[in-house]
C-alpha cells in the first residue's frame, strides 16, 4: 500500500531540543509570569503536571484543553479559572524567549517543503498538551508556518495524547486514509515509533533521539534530515 501522508513530529525532531533544558525554561518562564497574581511556582508547576497527566490519560470525550483546566482548577481552587487570560498572555509574549534553549535546522523546512512537492499529504502530528498559540509559536521557531501543515494538534482539537494509539487513529481518521497509507516520523520512541503498532511505517530522527525505555533501535529506519528525505522519496518504490 502506498504511503500517501507524513506525520510529523515537533519538539526533538523539526524543532531541535534538549527536552529537560525546554521544560526547565518553560517552567521558569511560567512561573515567573503568574508569581505577581499569586502562584506560589512549586504548587503552579505541580498543577500544572498534574493536568499534563491527566490529558495523557484522557479517554474521555472531553477535549483536552478541558481535561487540563478541570484538573488544574480541582488543585489551585475555582479562582483560578479566571486567570486563564494570564497563560495566554505568556504564551503571546513571554513564552518567545524559551525559543532561546530550542536548536534549529533550516533542513526541517526544506524535508517539510519536499515531502509536499512529492505530492505526499503533511501533518504536525504533534503531542497535544499546549494550545494552538504555543504550537504556532514552535512551529515558528523551526522556521516554519502554520500553513505548511494540513493541521496540526493542540490540546484544544484533541482528546488524545501520545502514546495513545487512538491519538493516531483519529489522524488517519481525519485524513480518511489507512494506517498503512502514513509514515510517522518521530524523535521519541515511546510516543512517535508506537505508531508502528497500527500498521503505519515510521522513521526515528537521530538528532535528539529520546528513548527513556531503553528499547533496540535496530529495528527502525533511522538517521539525520538527509537520510529521511532519501527514505521519503524512496518509500513507494519498495
Amino acid at each position: 500500500m502506498k504511503i500517501k501522508a507524513v506525520l510529523f513530529d515537533l519538539d526533538g525532531t523539526l524543532l531541535p531540543m534538549n527536552q529537560e533544558d525546554f521544560v526547565k525554561a518553560y517552567f521558569g518562564g511560567i512561573a515567573k509570569k503568574l508569581a505577581p497574581f499569586g502562584y506560589e511556582p512549586k504548587s503552579l508547576i505541580n498543577a500544572i503536571y498534574a493536568g499534563t497527566n491527566a490529558m495523557v490519560a484522557n479517554a474521555s470525550d472531553k477535549q483536552n484543553e478541558e481535561v487540563f483546566w478541570d484538573t488544574f482548577v480541582s488543585i489551585l481552587g475555582e479562582h483560578t479559572r479566571k486567570d486563564e487570560k494570564y497563560f495566554d498572555e505568556f504564551y503571546q509574549n513571554e513564552f518567545d524567549e524559551v525559543k532561546f534553549v530550542c536548536g534549529f535546522n533550516q533542513k526541517a523546512k526544506e524535508v517539510v517543503c519536499q515531502t509536499k512537492e512529492m505530492g505526499f499529504r503533511v501533518v504536525l502530528a504533534t503531542n497535544p498538551i499546549f494550545p494552538a498559540i504555543a504550537t504556532q509559536k514552535r512551529i515558528k521557531w523551526a522556521g516554519l508556518n502554520e500553513e505548511d501543515f494540513e493541521f496540526y494538534t493542540t490540546y484544544e482539537n484533541s482528546n488524545r495524547c501520545k502514546p495513545n494509539l487512538d491519538y493516531y487513529n483519529q489522524i488517519v481518521k481525519m485524513l480518511n486514509l489507512k494506517a498503512e497509507e502514513c509514515l510517522m516520523v518521530g524523535n521519541d520512541v515511546e510516543e512517535d515509533m508506537v505508531a508502528e503498532k497500527l500498521g503505519m511505517k515510521v522513521f526515528l530522527l537521530s538528532d535528539c533521539i529520546i528513548n527513556k525505555c531503553g528499547k533496540d533501535l535496530s529495528t527502525y529506519p533511522q538517521g539525520s534530515f538527509n537520510n529521511l528525505i532519501e527514505f521519503i522519496k524512496n518509500i513507494n518504490n519498495e
